[in-house]
């Protein structure tokens, strides 16, 4: 398959100490790594487009492990994570759905809680485009207080040939979290949802 060509990369963090309510002693901390890449594809149908998810996994590991190195170093204190991927007006939706393994799979291998599926989502769009990132916990999809979303974007990206792919980490739940549910505290870990 095509070598996977990075024209430019984002790292962000976020820390949140309220939402309106008491200042939270420690911030919620959330960040983002975008990487906008070639599209490979672009411009034409092509059948047989998988093996493109084995090239993109270097570069899901290393977004991941800045992510982690962002957040502090320590991958313990990783509570919830999602991805998506824009796709530029000259490729389709399936070639941002590409960034579902390797993005998601990296996340849970540096992870060690991490049992829960990698929340996703993906549009077609041109530069400046936004896109929602929803965030999950790690370890059990139906925690409810880390059910969230990351906006995410590049400026000048996609371009009619690129793909921007994004990951997201969270060091918890939202910040006044009060709708209930199944706590993190009593995860049981043992099948991604609870």
């Amino acid at each position: 398959m095509p070598d996977v060509v990075v024209r430019k990369t984002a790292l962000t963090v976020d820390e949140i100490f309220h939402e309106g309510g008491p200042a939270q002693a420690t911030p919620l901390r959330r960040a983002v790594a975008l990487a906008v890449i070639s599209n490979p594809f672009a411009g034409r149908y092509v059948p047989e487009i998988t093996g493109f998810m084995e090239d993109l996994k270097p570069l899901g590991l290393k977004m991941a492990g800045d992510l982690i190195a962002a957040l502090g170093g320590d991958a313990s204190v990783i509570e919830g994570y999602g991805k998506g991927a824009i796709v530029g007006e000259a490729g389709e939706l399936e070639h941002a759905a590409l960034w579902h393994a390797p993005g998601g799979y990296s996340m849970r291998e540096l992870l060690p809680f991490s049992m829960a599926i990698v929340a996703s989502t993906k549009k077609v769009g041109g530069p400046g485009c936004r896109l929602d990132v929803p965030i999950t916990h790690s370890n059990a999809s139906y925690v409810r207080s880390h059910f969230d979303a990351i906006e995410v974007g590049v400026n000048d990206a996609p371009r009619a040939d690129e793909i921007v792919v994004a990951l997201a980490m969270t060091t918890g739940a939202r910040v006044h979290n009060r709708a209930g549910g199944l706590s993190a505290d009593d995860v049981k870990g043992e099948d991604g949802l609870r």
